[in-house]
This record gives structure tokens, C-alpha cells and sequence, in this order.
């Protein structure tokens, strides 16, 4: 006779505790987070009516909270913008709830929508990390009295379980996060010390807030004007990319802020913000928006932004990481405007601050292209005649002071568009570009008269031989053959006036009979 079975059939509650079990072990291998929500899902929805279902986690400094995950009906729902934490009882004060048709309204709460009359019954519970609710879990049924006393213990131990799962993917993700942002900081600097164009800087800071953010579109702000609050973009990337040269005529409150604060500031909804202009909220296609101050030597140098098209939770970890790499473009900026500097320094004459001879050739350089083409091409040489003498006789300080008087009476005759140089010692080139000999020769005139009736030069007696050549194809092919000309007419000029300048107001201008 056939031996029965006297094993009794497992019951419901064997069968829910040892999914419980099934749910730890496969949890605890899930690092992922976007996995691991999906996995939380799935196993929650084998013991559990879970039609629809959502995590959210929140921020106690701000009071929000954010849905990390919902999916209704099988179907993953796209993120959902914050909420209040204080409103949603289950977050806020820790607590487990369950209702049938009132409770509808704290997932309404929760998802920006009202579902009320579908949503029958709602079972939520925290999630508790170290005593601390962290953000909540919440199932819904579209029946009435879906969900009992057993449910919502089944419910709680899933979310304990899921609290140390979370915990530990959070982590991880951190130390991936970190590891990240760390290659990108060290290809920013790899870009500062081999590049002197900030350009390529901003370009991989840029590049740097898109992918480590995960946004829609970053750009880089530079003001017009130190500590002003006129911003252009100069460098954007992204799938929403603001034109360069942009402009964003900044409020006192938006950008005194940001220099006070030393720190981002957040635009949670701009669609709703009266702090950013519509026509770029239209670029922008508002969302939310993130923006760090560029601060050099205590004044605000522009801005970093970054943007979302859909309202985005933007938090503690994405302000540190633009403000950190708001740092890096203030540091690419603050070099660029030290090259600069000091570039300006290597082509300038220090004593009358006018540009100096290596400036003078780059300027001529770009200047014969132009007179081969056929623009008028005039150069004048000017030698302060007996200046030897003026040193000896009237000390150094007295000569550097007829030198720089004598520097700002070229630079006020000539055209802003034209370029006078120190050539050296006490010569003096002035470049007149679109200019024939007779516009030259106007020129030295009025060098003359001035130098006639000057307060610093005319009572010392202040003259000047002058040389003028005008650029010939035919027999100039660089710059020095231009100067050369010039030179040469200065010295026959000089001859024929017996060392006496052609600025001396009895003289004769060259060309002249």
C-alpha cells in the first residue's frame, strides 16, 4: 500500500517569508541603483498587490522630497518633480500608513497628479536608515480594502530590507560618482596647464558639467565688465546648447547673490522665476536650473550654469560638484587674464606705454597683406634731434619726460584704427594705414604744430627729424623694407636741414620744395 503524504500544503504566510528571504538575498546583490529599484519592485510585488508602485527619497535641509521610481501597471513612469517631505506623513514623521479611498490623496501628493478616483486602497512605509526615515515606499490598488494589518508587516520588513539595500547602492554609486568626476577633474587640468587659450578649458568644463550632472545643456557666463551683471555665454553644450554670444542682462539681487553666497543657487522651476528673462527661459526651454559664481580676485567673473527641460531635483552632490568645477573655470580664466597681461607687458614699452618694436612688426605683418591688395600704406619715422644733448644736460628724468609728452602728441594725432610704436631709444614709428603721402604729410604737420606750442616740449625746443615712405609692391616685399624707406628719407631730410628737425616750424615738410 502506497505510502501518502502527510506533509500539510504550505501556507500563504510560509510562502510570503520565504519570499522575504528570496528578497534579501537578491537585493543584497543588486549595487545598481536603477536596477536595484526595479528589483525592490519585483520582489515586493510577488507577496504584495503592487499595481502601482513608487520609492521616493528625500532631503531633510530642503524639506523635499523626489520620486526615484514609479511604475503603474507594469510601466515605468519618467521622474517626477519634488514634493514636500512635511506634507507626506510616511516620510516626514516615519510612519507606516495604510487607507483605502482617503489615502488616495498622499499619492496624489507625492505624483503631482490627482488619481482619486481610481486609486481604492494605499499602503506606504518608511525608509529608515539608522533611525532616520530617509524616503518611503508606497503600493496601490485599484480595489477597495486591498491591503490588511499582515500586509503592512510584510510591507515593513521588505522596507528594512530595502533601507540597507539602498544604503549600500547609494554608496556605491557615490564612490563610481567620485571616481568619475575625478577623471574628468584631471583632464580639466591637463587642459589648464597645456592650453594658455581658455577656450579649450571652458570647453572641457563644460563638457565636464553635461556628462557628470547627466543635464539637458551647460554653459559658461562672462560679464562684460568686472563685477557688472551684463552676461554673455562663451562657451555651451548640450542637447539644449544656448547660442554663444547670448546675452543675460543679470538682476543686482541674482548676482550680488551669487558673489555674497560665494556659492550656486538653485532655480527650482523657471518656468515660474522672475530671476531669468523669457527669452531665455525659451532657450532654455525652462525646467529647473543650476547656476556657480566665477569669482577672480574678489569680483564676479561670470557664471556656470547647468539645465534640465523637465523640473529637476538638483542635489547637495550636483551644487558640489558644479561649484568645484566653477573653481577650475575661475582658475582657467584667472591664467588666461595673467597670459594676457603679460603678453600686453612683452609688447609694450614701459616707459611711454606705447607698443614696442616686437608689437610694431606683428602689427606690420598683418598690415602689408592688406597694402598688396591695394589699401594705402603709409609708415613715418620720427628721431628726436639732439636728445643726447637734452639727457646730459637736463638729467634723465627731464628726457623721460619729453619722451612720454612727445609719445602722447603721436598717438593724439594719429587715427584710433592706426598703431604708433617706440622703435627705440628716441625713434618713433607711427603706422598710417589707408592713408596716402599727402594724408601722411597732413599728418607730420600737425605733429609739428603741436610740438610748436606744447606746455613740456616747446620750451625746450623740442624738434623731430621725420622719414615718410609709402609701401611700393614692386620694390618692398617685408615690413623692414617699408621702415627702411622711411628711415632713409628721415636721414636725407636731416641732412638737408643740417641736423635740425623738419617738425621746427621753419622747416620745410619732406616731399616739400
Amino acid at each position: 500500500m502506497p505510502v501518502s503524504d502527510s506533509r500539510e500544503p504550505p501556507s500563504p504566510v510560509a510562502d510570503r517569508y520565504r519570499a522575504l528571504l528570496d528578497v534579501g538575498r537578491k537585493l543584497a546583490g543588486t549595487l545598481n541603483t536603477k536596477g536595484l529599484y526595479a528589483a525592490i519592485h519585483q520582489e515586493t510585488a510577488r507577496v504584495i498587490d503592487a499595481s502601482r508602485f513608487f520609492i521616493s527619497l528625500h532631503d531633510r535641509e530642503r524639506d523635499t522630497a523626489r520620486v526615484v521610481y514609479f511604475a503603474s501597471d507594469g510601466v515605468l513612469q519618467e521622474s517626477l518633480a519634488p514634493y514636500g517631505v512635511s506634507e507626506a506623513e510616511a516620510v516626514g514623521e516615519g510612519a507606516s500608513m495604510i487607507g483605502n479611498v482617503d489615502a488616495a490623496a498622499h499619492a496624489a501628493l507625492m505624483l503631482g497628479e490627482d488619481d482619486g478616483a481610481r486609486i481604492l486602497s494605499s499602503m506606504s512605509v518608511p525608509l529608515v536608515n539608522k533611525g532616520v526615515a530617509v524616503g518611503s515606499m508606497t503600493v496601490q490598488s485599484l480595489q477597495a480594502d486591498r491591503y490588511a494589518e499582515d500586509d503592512l508587516g510584510v510591507f515593513r520588513v521588505i522596507a528594512d530590507i530595502t533601507s540597507v539595500a539602498i544604503e549600500n547602492a547609494l554608496h556605491v554609486a557615490e564612490l563610481e560618482r567620485r571616481r568619475h568626476e575625478a577623471e574628468r577633474m584631471e583632464e580639466i587640468g591637463r587642459a589648464l596647464v597645456s592650453s594658455l587659450d581658455p577656450s579649450e578649458v571652458l570647453k572641457e568644463v563644460v563638457g565636464a558639467v553635461n556628462d557628470l550632472l547627466s543635464v539637458d545643456g551647460a554653459a559658461v557666463w562672462l560679464n562684460s565688465e568686472p563685477g557688472g551683471a551684463d552676461f554673455r555665454v562663451a562657451e555651451a553644450t548640450g542637447v539644449v546648447t544656448l547660442p554663444v554670444g547670448a546675452e543675460w542682462d543679470a538682476t543686482q539681487a541674482i548676482s550680488e547673490g551669487l558673489l555674497d553666497m560665494k556659492g550656486p543657487m538653485l532655480v527650482d522651476d523657471l518656468a515660474a522665476s522672475d530671476l531669468v528673462p523669457a527669452h531665455l527661459r525659451e532657450l532654455l526651454e525652462a525646467g529647473s536650473g543650476l547656476m556657480a559664481p566665477l569669482v577672480l580676485d574678489g569680483e564676479l567673473a561670470g557664471l556656470l550654469s547647468a539645465g534640465s527641460r523637465t523640473p529637476r531635483f538638483f542635489t547637495r552632490e550636483d551644487v558640489a560638484v558644479l561649484q568645484r568645477l566653477a573653481n577650475q573655470a575661475s582658475v582657467a580664466l584667472g591664467n588666461a587674464r595673467l597670459h594676457a597681461h603679460l603678453q600686453a607687458l612683452s609688447l609694450m614699452d614701459p616707459l611711454t606705454r606705447l607698443p614696442n618694436r616686437r608689437r610694431l612688426q606683428i602689427h606690420l605683418e598683418k598690415e602689408i597683406p592688406a597694402a598688396r591688395r591695394g589699401r594705402d600704406l603709409v609708415v613715418a619715422v620720427f628721431d628726436l634731434d639732439n636728445f643726447k644733448r637734452v639727457n646730459d644736460t637736463l638729467g634723465h628724468v627731464t628726457g623721460d619726460e619729453i619722451l612720454r609728452a612727445f609719445a602722447l602728441v603721436l598717438e593724439g594725432e594719429n587715427r584710433a584704427m592706426n598703431l604708433v610704436a617706440r622703435y627705440g631709444g628716441d625713434e618713433f614709428l607711427s603706422v598710417l594705414s589707408d592713408t596716402d603721402m599727402e594724408g601722411a604729410e597732413a599728418y607730420v604737420k600737425r605733429v609739428a604744430e603741436r610740438l610748436d606750442t606744447h606746455p613740456v616740449l616747446s620750451p625746450h625746443g623740442v624738434t623731430a627729424s621725420v622719414g615718410i615712405a609709402a609701401f611700393d609692391e614692386a620694390s618692398m616685399d617685408r615690413a623692414e623694407d617699408l621702415i627702411g624707406a622711411a628711415d632713409a628719407d628721415m636721414y636725407r631730410n636731416k641732412a638737408e636741414h643740417g641736423g635740425r628737425g623738419t617738425t621746427a616750424p621753419e622747416a620745410n615738410l619732406p616731399g616739400s620744395s
